[in-house]
């Protein structure tokens, strides 16, 4: 009984983004029914984590019976998500406007990369290219080489997922006092150069720079990143404060005083080439011995596979195995309303008919349709 339970969502299939968003809403409860095309190639697949929670009903969204079984539903409904390119809603009949008449109360979430205005809101994109005209992939990476992409995880989930999530949320609060639906344009541009507000606040108080690997949080800072070990695997520091970072020197037995100029910028390569050379004197395991769990900021770098079974994600269920699929757990955990997986990823098409008759559909109704080949 999660703490959206009872909410009833209609999710128009897409990827990324929209997806993410309605696993998140799923997870902690609102009732999601994925609008998938009747004429998609391959059926999905059950172990696709990011469809997780949800039913799948198919529909030909170019057969008028079909988008007015859309709209009946759409008056049931208190949210709507789509990730379409601007104006593909509205040319197959589903646009706000004629949504919002059917139902005034309805949250309407639209999620694209470039938003629904602006000289590239028609272009095609991804993450990759959200996350660089906002900023934030050229402040990524090493200085004598081309920006890092680190996953699509900046824009399609963290820009653009989290920001179209948060959007419903807030609508849906606000709909209990003015009684109304709204839009809510969700761009993974918009989402990202949100993310990057304190360092624009951190450059305006000349804390920060324009340049990559030449900051504190950037791994420009010996005592902020990652190291090699002597087995090939990584360790993570991040010994920022003062006194963290004298731990570290602690427990690294340094006694070279150049280490004690933390904050000197124009000491920080030589003290990192220092710093990498001690690294690789043990190993991993070794290094996590004696400095895991302290007040280091200290941790092993774990591939996807090491990841579910260190002991901290273990001891908190921080990854969880469902129907043989090993994936992360919902996250954030509620004290009462508890998140849970309900189900696999459904096949495309899967409860087509149940779904109808949960929403009201007589069972000649739903004849009617596959006659008309709508579903």
């Amino acid at each position: 009984m999660g703490p959206l339970q009872g909410l009833k969502v209609l999710e128009m299939a897409g990827i990324g983004p929209g997806p993410f968003c309605a696993m998140m809403l799923a997870d902690m409860g609102a009732e999601v029914v994925r609008i998938d095309r009747l004429t998609q190639k391959g059926t999905g697949h059950r172990a696709n984590v990011l469809n997780r929670g949800r039913r799948s009903i198919a529909l030909d969204l170019k057969n008028p019976a079909a988008v007015e079984t859309v709209l009946r539903m759409i008056e049931e409904a208190d949210a709507i998500i789509e990730g379409f390119r601007p104006g593909v809603m509205e040319r197959l009949g589903l646009g706000p406007d004629v949504c919002l008449e059917r139902n005034p109360k309805l949250i309407f979430g639209r999620m694209t990369g470039w938003g629904q205005s602006g000289p590239l809101a028609q272009a095609a994109g991804h993450d990759i290219n959200y996350i660089s005209i906002a900023g934030a992939l050229g402040a990524m990476g090493y200085s004598d080489r081309a920006p890092t992409p680190p996953l699509n995880l900046v824009g399609d989930f963290g820009g653009g997922a989290m920001y179209l999530l948060t959007g419903i949320l807030a609508a849906l609060h606000e709909r209990t006092t003015s009684g109304q639906g709204q839009v809510i344009d969700a761009a993974m541009t918009d989402g990202t150069a949100s993310l990057l507000s304190p360092f624009y606040g951190l450059m305006e108080m000349n804390m920060w720079t324009a340049d990559r690997h030449a900051n504190k949080l950037d791994g420009g800072a010996h005592y902020y990143g990652s190291y090699e070990c002597s087995d090939g695997k990584y360790i993570s520091i991040g010994s920022i404060e003062p006194q963290f970072y004298a731990l570290l020197l602690e427990k690294c037995e340094i006694e070279d005083e150049e280490f004690l100029a933390q904050q000197d910028q124009s000491v920080w390569p030589q003290l990192r080439e220092k710093l990498a050379k001690l690294f690789l004197t043990k190993t991993r395991s070794e290094w996590s011995d004696l400095m895991e769990g302290t007040d280091v900021c200290f941790a092993p770098v774990l591939d996807l596979e090491e990841a579910p079974s260190h002991p901290h994600n273990v001891a908190r269920n921080t990854y969880v195995e469902f129907d043989g699929v090993t994936q992360p757990a919902p996250a954030p955990r509620f004290s009462r309303t508890q998140s849970e997986i309900k189900s696999s990823a459904a096949m495309v098409g899967e409860h087509t008919e149940s779904i109808l008759a949960d929403w009201g559909y007589s069972e000649s109704e739903i004849e009617q349709l596959r006659a008309a080949k709508a579903i």
